[in-house]
Formats: C-alpha cells, structure tokens, sequence
C-alpha cells in the first residue's frame, strides 16, 4: 500500500515525521483503504496550512499542544466562510482528532481542547425509498431466487412484512410462530414490539396474510410457537444477513438502485403511505417513531409532487 512521504506543507520536521507516521500506522495497523488514507492525509495537511497561516510560521509540535479552542473554532468557521459541506468537515475534524489522538497516545503531544469540540451537526439524510414499480417488483421476484420453494416464500413473506407493514427488520425476524400463525389465519391486524420495547399495532395486507400461509405450508420445520418463526437453511432463526444479501442479490437481477436495501422497503412503506395522502401523524403510529420530528423527514421526500399539487391547486399559487 503507497505510504505518505511525508506533507508538503509548512509544518516543522517533528510533525512532518508523526504525519508520517500516523499514516503508516493507519495503513498497517488500522488496514485503513487507500482512498481513506488520501482523505485523511488531504484533511490534516488543509488543518495545518490553516494553522500556518493563522498562527504564522511553522507548526510544530509544541505549538499543537498549546492550541486552544479558539484556534480549532477558527479553522471551523474558515471551512464553513469556503462554502464546504458540514459533512465534508465532519470528516476532517474526525481525521484530526484522530491525528491528536495518535500523538497523545505516541507521548508527542497532549491537548486537551480538540476533545470538547462538537462535530458540525449535519442535516437529516432523507430516506431512498423505492418507487412503487421496484417495490413491487422486488416482493413479487424475490421467490425466484431460491430453488428451494419454501426459501422463496420465505424471503416473499419476510419482504411483503418490510413493504406492506413497515416493519423493522429485526421485528420481522422476531415474529414468533405463533405471531405468523395469527397472520396466516385472518388477523387484519398485529401487535408489534418494537425499539424501545414500545408496542404498536400495525395493519395486515391480504398479500402479507398470502404470503406469511404459504411459508407456513412449505416450511419444513416444526416451529415451536413461541420461538421465531422464520428460520434459515438449517432450521435455525434466520439471520438478518440473510434477508440483506438476498434483496442486494435482487438488485442486481431488476437493476435496482444501490438504495434497494430491507431497510428502504420500510422508508418506501411510509413514502407511498404520505403520497397517497396519509396524515404524519399515522405514520409515525405505524413506524412506531418515537418523535414526529422522525417522522417528518418523509415530507421531503416528495417536495416536487407536492409542489406540483400546490401551483395546480391553490387559488394564489398563479397570482
């Protein structure tokens, strides 16, 4: 793996020779990949020509120990006067404070400033949902994955309970028996616990009901009816990796985007819900989101539609 020869910036030879080091450390130790060790090493030479030029002179690693909270606040607010992205400083102040914390460690520098710094709160990522097509293409394919018919259905009950329930993952997987038996049996509605051991009632589609009885039938376990009810290959609970690398399997076969995950059959769920003009309020019921705020993220996520409906409907939005 390349090694940094060293920056090329106006640092004296003590911190050059820990810059070094560090990086050597980040690559054989750390196994960091080369692109982290490019950004890392852009992140604290920028850091250091800062300080050249806001303290004067060459920094070395005296002046570094000396550096107070003003001197970080200043190169903070210098990136946000650049116009660079908070995630982009984020990054940066997480390689210098790992800089810092190699010399602390290494017994050349100690100071104790960097560590109360707050990393630059960064906007709430907005979910990817699937549109409705590659959900629906998603959980009526994915049986033909397996060769193993009682896999396929399997797999189609697990995504049927992301997409058409909204649940978590890790709450599909822990439906006991005797929750798939209810399901299969009629019930239009299930009691969920979920993070935080706060229960919600979520609504059951009739192609969730369809789906959970069919893997019932093919399923060639007993299943205790208090223990998980989806099992793996080998009759034990399945693992969540399981359904994770199925579905990153189905993206490649419907050409799905990258965003295609589990997790995203749950942001969907809550997406489609808010287009076809359910309230936050019971969605935020059936995702079981602590906080509105939570919830609020998915008005974002179709801005354009609703601006549309907007300029179409409003008697002032042409005025």
């Amino acid at each position: 793996m390349a090694r940094s020869a060293g920056l090329t910036l106006a640092a004296a030879p003590d911190v050059a020779a820990a810059a070094t080091a560090w990086q050597d450390w980040l690559a054989d130790e750390k196994r960091a990949a080369a692109p982290t060790l490019e950004a890392y090493q852009h992140d604290l030479a920028e850091f250091l020509s800062f300080l050249s030029r806001h303290r004067g002179g060459e920094i070395g690693l005296k002046l570094l120990a000396a550096l107070t909270q003003n001197d970080f606040r200043a190169w903070l607010s210098a990136r946000s006067t650049q116009g660079l992205a908070r995630s982009s400083t984020a990054r940066a102040l997480s390689a210098v404070r790992g800089f810092f914390r190699f010399l602390d460690r290494r017994g050349l520098c100690h100071n104790a400033s960097i560590g109360v710094l707050r990393t630059p709160k960064l906007p709430k990522s907005l979910p990817r949902a699937l549109t409705t097509s590659e959900a629906r293409d998603l959980t009526d394919e994915i049986e033909q994955l397996s060769d193993e018919p009682w896999i396929g259905a399997r797999d189609t009950a697990v995504v049927l309970l992301l997409y058409g329930a909204g649940l978590r993952i890790a709450e599909a997987l822990s439906l006991s028996k005797a929750d798939l038996d209810r399901i299969a049996g009629g019930a239009e509605s299930l009691i969920v616990t979920g993070k935080g051991r706060k229960q919600r009632l979520v609504p059951i589609l009739p192609a969730i009901r369809q789906g959970v009885a069919q893997y019932l039938r093919l399923c060639p376990y007993e299943l205790p009816l208090k223990e998980p009810g989806f099992r793996g290959m080998r009759g034990k609970p399945l693992d969540p990796a399981i359904v994770q690398r199925t579905v990153a399997k189905m993206r490649g076969m419907l050409g799905l985007p990258e965003s295609a995950t589990p997790h995203a059959l749950r942001h969907s769920f809550a997406s489609h819900l808010l287009n076809s003009g359910a309230d936050l309020r019971s969605i935020q019921e059936l995702l079981g989101h602590a906080s509105l705020s939570t919830t609020q993220v998915y008005t974002k996520v179709d801005e354009t539609s609703l601006l549309k409906v907007y300029e179409k409907a409003h008697p002032r939005a042409k005025g």
